[in-house]
């Protein structure tokens, strides 16, 4: 794979590269200020006090209709040979069913929509992400995860942009979010028009079992990495405004959003760097090794933090290098799956690693929290992150 694109000499156009970008955050946008704002709004509405356990409900079934449409639909974008027809139709069902969520009466008909709409999102979403795989060279994968780390910093923006007062009521902001998405990803369906690099979609014919043995390896420590970052951006995610208030109670949550909007916005050239510079040197796994490490170390940071200036500038170093890393992470993974004929089916497969980390980590915090506190849980979530680092170290010569 490598040779041939050594010896083709093509790069992807920065035309499409920047419309697949607006594209990818375009599906962060789908998401983010439904399922952290608009969505438990109406779970409110719907169940009053029973929201919680509605909630929890909706996240565990969302969870399991996301995984098996993101790896299903992946496969069959694989299997027809095309990705945009899949990625439209996903994209015109899940805008029409995220409207539709006004029009539901129960906990129960909210709870069926959101399943049927993470399967219409996902139809969008998992041929969307082995698009790049098919479009973009090795040589350009660092700056595509740079150009990636816009999708969490506008899927956030965007929430605070739906929400402004004044500017439109509940019903009007799903169809704003709706109108949001189609803007965003429908440029790259129509005038991306990305050069056809075929020999990206070549199976690799080695008869060599040592290179495909050693092939699934690195794809298997990616993906385990991967798992062990996200437990603790999930755990982060989850318990950070409650953290924050356990050191100092009167820290609002308007002030941990917007310390977690710095992050994210400080993540984008930060990530744009990092990758140009992997790209240069042709080093692509070492700034991922990097930003593990260096996220271990805010981890240990807020784990020993006793005031709110230590706490707050722990997470800073934890969400700045996690963030970089799994936007560089997502486009680097692209190099190292084993079957690029089938890396729909297996970009979802990788993609449970953003779904099993929500069922892992409120187990992880229930054990340790009311009986050792914060700190346990910080210096647990350090040992993994750690341990991915570990992992990663052992791929760093890989080009």
């Amino acid at each position: 794979m490598a040779d041939a694109e050594v010896a083709s000499g093509e790069r992807q156009s920065l035309r499409f590269m920047w419309l697949y970008a607006l594209a990818v955050a375009g599906g962060a946008v789908s998401y983010v200020p439904f399922l952290t704002l608009l969505l438990p709004l109406r779970a409110t509405e719907l169940a009053g006090d029973a929201r919680i356990d509605l909630l929890a409900y909706i996240a565990f079934a969302g969870a399991i209709a996301a995984s098996v449409g993101n790896i299903a639909f992946g496969w069959l974008s694989d299997l027809t040979g095309t990705r945009r027809p899949w990625i439209a139709t996903g994209l015109v069902l899940s805008c029409t069913l995220l409207i539709c969520v006004r029009a539901t009466s129960g906990p129960l008909d909210l709870l069926g929509l959101i399943v049927v709409w993470q399967l219409a999102l996902n139809m969008m979403l998992g041929p969307l992400g082995a698009w790049a795989g098919d479009s973009v060279p090795d040589s350009q994968k660092g700056f595509l995860g740079g150009l990636l780390a816009f999708a969490p910093a506008l899927g956030a923006a965007s929430g605070a942009f739906v929400t402004l007062p004044g500017l439109a009521g509940p019903d009007q902001r799903l169809v704003l979010v709706a109108a949001l998405v189609a803007a965003m990803v429908l440029p790259v369906l129509l005038f991306g028009r990305p050069r056809p690099m075929p020999h990206l979609m070549l199976d690799d014919a080695s008869p060599d079992e040592r290179i495909r043995h050693a092939k699934r390896s690195a794809a298997a420590r990616m993906w385990l990495v991967r798992l062990l970052v996200q437990i603790a951006e999930a755990a982060l995610f989850a318990y950070l405004l409650i953290w924050f208030t356990s050191i100092d109670p009167t820290f609002t949550d308007s002030e941990t959003a917007r310390v977690f909007s710095i992050v994210l916005a400080l993540s984008v050239p930060l990530a744009l760097l990092a990758g140009r510079w992997s790209d240069r040197r042709e080093r692509p796994i070492l700034p991922l090794a990097l930003g593990s490490a260096i996220g271990s170390i805010g981890l240990l940071l807020m784990a020993i933090s006793d005031n709110l200036g230590g706490a707050i500038a722990g997470y800073v170093v934890f969400g700045l290098s996690t963030s970089v890393f799994l936007a560089l992470h997502t486009s680097q993974t692209l190099r190292v799956l084993p079957k690029p004929s089938m890396r729909g089916r297996d970009l979802g497969i990788f993609n449970l690693t953003n779904t099993v980390p929500s069922l892992i980590m409120p187990w992880l915090t229930l054990a340790l929290v009311p009986v050792f506190g914060f700190s346990a849980l910080f210096f647990t979530l350090a040992a993994l992150v750690a341990l991915g680092t570990a992992l990663l170290l052992t791929l760093v010569k890989t080009k």
